[in-house]
């Protein structure tokens, strides 16, 4: 008997791409259920993503913007029902959402517990490297596993290693959170080089704010970490 695949996406304000992002994954066969969150949007994310008519596709909004973490919290209270093998996605990957499938085949392979999506280089120049090495090195003090991709949130999971978890953390940590709490728990993780492209942040100052926001969030879930491990 195929496992049950649920994929969850988390979605703000992604009227321009949320289209092309579920066209590219409705039809893959692996899939069974694809969970929408809305997360409060101010756009017609909910509308577009509602008038695509597929039965493996369940869209919910909710009443404000309360944030990625809850989203996926909300998501996984429906997906945890029947899933066997549960995926975070993006809203806003466009057509290149298709490549989820290089991360469904490994888990399936038994290669491992989790996969994370592996980036290719950004096309624009973002920040100077502070947050993604912190995160990085982070990851391979606490746990001796050195990885690139620490904080891609497109992410394939065995049920039973999301069920360590009471729910997903909150904050621009839980990337990195997650990874080492998996790590100790002994599951293993496999990067996977995928060609996908997402909303990029650049070097304004609404992008140099983010990554600020980042760089304070995971030093302070290192800190939890360091106490919770020790």
């Amino acid at each position: 008997m195929h496992p049950y695949i649920s994929i969850i996406i988390p979605a703000y304000n992604e009227e321009g791409r949320i289209k092309d992002t579920l066209d590219s994954i409705v039809d893959i066969k692996e899939i069974n259920e694809i969970v929408v969150v809305d997360d409060g949007s101010s756009d017609d994310t909910y509308k577009i993503a509602s008038e695509i008519k597929n039965d493996k596709l369940k869209v919910f909004k909710l009443d404000k913007n309360r944030g990625k973490g809850y989203a996926l919290n909300y998501g996984l209270r429906i997906s945890m029902k029947n899933a066997d093998i549960i995926g975070f996605l993006d809203g806003d990957l466009g057509k290149s959402a298709k490549e989820i499938r290089k991360l469904i085949v490994p888990i399936l392979d038994g290669e491992a517990d989790v996969t994370i999506a592996k980036f290719p280089p950004a096309k624009k120049k973002g920040g100077l490297g502070f947050v993604k090495g912190l995160a990085k090195q982070s990851v391979l003090e606490m746990t001796g596993v050195e990885l690139d991709s620490t904080l891609s949130g497109q992410r394939i999971f065995k049920k039973e290693v999301l069920e360590k978890f009471d729910e997903i953390p909150f904050g621009y940590g839980v990337e990195v959170g997650m990874t080492i709490d998996i790590l100790k728990y002994g599951y293993t993780i496999k990067e996977v080089l995928v060609n996908m492209t997402h909303n990029e942040t650049g070097r304004d100052l609404k992008g140099f704010i983010h990554r600020g926001k980042q760089y304070y969030h995971i030093k302070k879930v290192l800190g939890q970490k360091k106490k919770e491990w020790r």
